[in-house]
């Protein structure tokens, strides 16, 4: 059966399943996250005993916007970088198999090439 067969069946592709734990993943580090963009922004406006209240909570979204603004940039430069390094492994992994394939059609022929000149003898 076929990927699209699966999913018009209701059964799920091995792609799927994967998919879904990375996105159920993907939350749950996005998620922590912020928490902890939340805490240290708690941390860092208790520091300022004179703000008032409403200052305070002003300065944490401030701070938690900034944090996650900068989580956010850091995971699409490692993003990128992934899809970079994939890309230049896949080059490197498609270049061994034609020299692979290259040298043992070589070393074939040279046996064949061997074979044909002792049967000539």
């Amino acid at each position: 059966m076929t990927d699209a067969g699966r999913r018009v069946r209701g059964g799920h592709s091995p792609g799927a399943d994967g998919d879904l734990v990375n996105k159920a993943e993907g939350y749950l580090l996005w998620q922590a996250r912020i928490s902890e963009a939340e805490q240290r922004a708690r941390e860092f406006a208790a520091r300022m005993d004179w703000l008032t209240t409403s200052q305070r909570a002003e300065v944490e979204r401030h701070h938690v916007e900034d944090s996650l603004r900068r989580a956010r940039q850091d995971l699409e430069r490692v993003a990128a970088r992934c899809r970079s390094l994939r890309g230049e492994y896949e080059r490197r992994y498609r270049s061994l198999r034609l020299r692979c394939a290259g040298w043992t059609l070589a070393t074939c022929a040279g046996v064949v090439l061997l074979a044909v000149v002792s049967l000539v003898r």
